[in-house]
């Protein structure tokens, strides 16, 4: 009975998803203590287990940059005015979100000075006065740092005026070499997502009106939330050579011509975080992929005041610190208690063990993405965790792919589009004809933008979805965070 009234007090304080997915949202980051409001608006705190979650994905990314040959550096937090506006697409693309200092202490500033939306500008200037040869390419950078665009309309993780990323910017000398490079990227964030954060991607390029300022092409990942709506989850842009003539950047190639190189960016954010919360979570809460999960085992002793229930559960907890990110939870609160507490917190296993189990020399092994409940030997507990992780893991991937093939739509004409965005949430797939005027007219009409042009074509009809012309593409289209 205990066990039943904790649950369903700390359940309670959860909105639940059907009644409003945002409200379920904001109510998860924040009982979950993932993150906190701050004192100014729009920006968010990120609390300690939430910050573990991003330090995992940061860890384990991190490592596939550098087996990709990347090096790690680090630019200014801040741009001068008179270096972003070297690149006079990018400055447009970015100018309404650009927060401002100019003040030096109390005397103004003689140029103002931005706080990095991003850092194209900053590595172009430093690419020039590095770069001089063949032989200083390729240059295969990434930066870990925080950046500032000044939303309108925030929510922790999914859009705030500060926020955590990566962005990789590589330089090289022809443009086959660029291009590879961002689709190998675009490949390691696809890669990442399935094995790391279980959660399916939709891969492909965007189409002009969504590409980011200054780029050639924009190559992105897209998920599907449980909602219905898609999440952009990671970019790549081939530049060209656009940014190396505006800022200079010239080498002298193997035939002594001078010449310049070509360029890409790429990147990921804290977003992420929010991309597990929407894809995996319940009502009960948060719902961790365990290759990001800060504990991945918690261990909950059953009549902990009975002789040998600590000692064996601080045996097995010291054993399981091989193995797995483990937490042995002695506190003096009701074993209900810290099981709703851990479901809350989305942790992959539950390790339930009392007199009875250590009589029988088992426990009792709870998954959190389906409460299957497993009777464990304690002498193949190691071996047994191992496998319920990997389990949990396919587990989650697949119920998210089976949503989303089950959320995925064929629309043949424009009224059948207009029926599904109504009705439907989800990704709708439809025919295109390349004409900016249709992609816009769909978004004002339907209320969908385009989320990308997939590599993998399938021909639903002949004809673009809304002027009816011969199409070139098949696109996903949805509603966005």
């Amino acid at each position: 009975m205990l066990s039943f009234m904790a649950k369903e007090k700390l359940v309670k304080s959860i909105t639940s998803m059907d009644e409003d997915f945002a409200k379920w949202y904001t109510d998860v980051c924040i009982k979950a203590e993932l993150v906190d409001y701050a004192s100014v608006k729009g920006c968010m705190i990120i609390r300690p287990y939430g910050y573990a979650i991003w330090e995992n994905i940061q860890r384990q990314m991190d490592d596939r940059f550098k087996a990709t040959g990347h090096e790690n550096v680090y630019m200014p937090l801040f741009i001068p005015e008179s270096l972003l506006q070297k690149e006079k697409d990018h400055v447009e693309g970015f100018a309404p979100e650009v927060a401002w200092v100019t003040h030096g202490g109390e005397e103004k500033l003689e140029e103002r000075m931005c706080v990095r939306p991003t850092s194209e500008t900053l590595f172009c200037d430093h690419y020039k006065n590095i770069v001089h040869s063949y032989r200083d390419l390729p240059k295969l950078y990434n930066q870990w740092c925080n950046v500032v665009r000044w939303e309108k309309t925030t929510r922790p993780f999914l859009r705030s005026r500060e926020f955590l990323w990566q962005e990789g910017h590589t330089l090289h000398a022809t443009p086959e070499e660029a291009q590879a490079e961002t689709i190998q990227m675009l490949n390691v964030y696809e890669e990442f997502a399935k094995n790391v954060l279980a959660m399916p991607v939709v891969k492909g390029v965007k189409t002009a009106k969504e590409r980011f300022a200054g780029a050639e092409e924009t190559y992105t990942i897209e998920a599907l939330m449980h909602d219905g709506k898609a999440l952009q989850s990671g970019t790549s842009h081939y530049f060209g050579d656009g940014f190396a003539k505006a800022f200079g950047i010239e080498y002298t190639d193997k035939e002594n011509k001078l010449v310049n190189p070509f360029q890409t960016s790429w990147g990921t954010t804290t977003r992420l975080i929010g991309a597990i919360i929407m894809t995996h979570g319940d009502d009960s809460g948060l719902v961790l992929p365990p290759a990001v999960a800060p504990i991945q085992a918690v261990i909950v002793p059953i009549a902990s005041h009975k002789e040998g229930v600590l000692e064996k559960a601080n045996s097995i907890y010291k054993r399981l610190q091989a193995v797995c990110r483990v937490k042995l939870d002695d506190s003096d609160q009701t074993p209900g208690w810290k099981f709703a507490e851990y479901e809350m917190k989305g942790v992959p296993l539950r390790i339930e063990l009392g007199p009875r189990d250590i009589e029988n020399n088992v426990c009792v092994v709870v998954r959190r993405d389906n409460g299957e409940k497993t009777t464990v030997s304690l002498d193949e507990l190691e071996t047994k965790i191992q496998e319920l992780l990997s389990a949990v893991h396919n587990g989650l991937y697949n119920k998210a792919l089976e949503r989303r093939e089950a959320m995925t739509y064929d629309a043949h004409s424009l009224e059948e589009m207009k029926e599904i965005a109504d009705n439907k949430p989800g990704f709708i797939r439809a025919m295109w004809c390349g004409c900016r005027e249709c992609e816009d007219k769909l978004k004002e009409e339907v209320g969908v933008t385009s989320r990308c042009i997939p590599f993998e074509q399938e021909e639903i009809d002949g004809k673009c979805v809304y002027c009816g012309k011969p199409a070139k593409s098949m696109l996903y289209w949805g509603k966005a965070y």
